[in-house]
């Protein structure tokens, strides 16, 4: 497929090329050039001048793992009768043929990293996905990090049914302890293979063994909290065992921007598209990105759906520029950042040779970010999604 007559922001060092041209190969982009392509092959798209850029990607929803239309059935996003659960995957509750698939993929969105809920201090793995197809296993990119959860959420949870934890203590108490539990298992895992003959195998542990990656920093840890004190105490739990730390909301990052910064911590902000609906949102703030971006945080902006629908991951970007983030930073928000904050700028979130081809046109003059645009042609993985050239 060759797509060429194209404004082409790349989202790369190469910038924005203001007459080019993509060719795509079966997945991937094969070549990115500038001005008249030397050959034009029959089925090839004339972009007519149009806005040529990579999909845009939610760095954190709960797309499929919380069906569109369903109750109790169709949610599997928590698993709340224990409440430090590692081993859980993501990928093992999402329904890829729930209709938010669809939609995402026609508002451009080609990646999303869909996680387990935050009933529980520690909730599960969370998984990088395309929007496209029809088997989880086909549409993972990667398995991105364990989700754990600060405040308000687990406190609610397990002080309705009288168990623990109810405080932040006990919340912060289990973290800790599931994680010194993972450590001493890989020292004892290490000993054994070490030295087989003195040594026993340890008692074979499903959450220790899911814990092991992120004590190796393989995969990260992403902490949803909202008060900047929880902020805090997961960049305590961090520092500790040496993780590798993404803060998930952040909603009262703005008041300590500068520590985060000094961290170098990672935030994906959002929802921003919502009411203050308890109390650990009562700081939020449009211009928390805005922020965290002039303090030096790397930041992305996610939908938490369902909380905010899928669809609407553009415009919660605009809503962070009404907020005082600018543009070029905004765009940025939903494709290269959340790309690097996810581990999967090596795949996708800009436009270069070998990158899988996730790309989104829009006409000349569009703003990819307002309500009222939708691009006309999605490829996902190489696959055209929605085609309207």
């Amino acid at each position: 497929m060759l797509i060429y007559n194209a404004e082409i922001h790349t989202l790369d060092s190469r910038g924005v090329i203001a007459n080019g041209w993509i060719e795509t190969e079966n997945s991937k982009i094969k070549a990115i050039g500038e001005g008249a392509p030397a050959e034009i092959p029959e089925g090839s798209i004339n972009a007519q001048g149009g806005l040529l850029m990579p999909g845009f990607i939610d760095a954190h929803t709960h797309l499929g793992i919380i069906e569109d239309g369903l109750d109790f059935e169709g949610d599997d996003c928590n698993e709340s009768t224990d409440p430090f659960t590692p081993q859980m995957r993501a990928i093992d509750g999402i329904n890829p043929f729930d209709r938010c698939f669809e939609e995402a993929r026609m508002r451009g969105i080609t990646a999303a990293a869909s996680s387990p809920g935050s009933a529980n201090p520690c909730g599960g793995e969370i998984a990088a996905l395309k929007t496209n197809g029809r088997r989880v296993d086909d549409m993972l990119i990667k398995k991105c990090g364990i989700k754990f959860a600060l405040g308000e959420n687990p406190k609610n949870v397990y002080n309705g049914r009288e168990e623990t934890p109810i405080t932040r203590m006990a919340i912060t108490a289990l973290i800790r302890e599931g994680l010194y539990k993972a450590r001493r298992y890989v020292h004892d895992m290490d000993s054994y293979y070490s030295d087989s003959e003195n040594y026993d195998p340890p008692e074979y542990d499903i959450k220790c063994e899911a814990l092991m990656p992120l004590l190796e920093r393989k995969i990260k840890a992403f902490f949803h909290c909202h008060r900047a004190d929880d902020i805090c105490t997961a960049m305590r739990i961090a520092s500790e065992f040496a993780l590798d730390p993404v803060i998930i909301h952040g909603t009262e990052g703005h008041k300590i921007a500068d520590i985060i910064a000094e961290e170098k911590i990672p935030v994906i902000c959002g929802p921003l598209m919502c009411d203050r609906c308890k109390p650990e949102m009562r700081g939020l703030e449009l211009k928390n990105a805005a922020v965290l971006h002039e303090n030096g945080v790397k930041i992305a902006i996610c939908t938490d759906h369902t909380v905010t629908p899928v669809q609407y991951l553009p415009l919660s970007a605009q809503t962070a520029i009404k907020g005082g983030l600018s543009f070029d930073e905004a765009v940025k928000t939903i494709t290269v950042y959340p790309a690097e904050i996810l581990g999967i700028d090596d795949v996708t979130g800009s436009l270069r040779e070998d990158k899988d081809a996730d790309l989104q046109l829009y006409r000349k003059g569009d703003n990819p970010l307002d309500l009222m645009c939708e691009p006309v042609l999605v490829m996902v993985s190489g696959e055209i999604c929605r085609r309207e050239v």
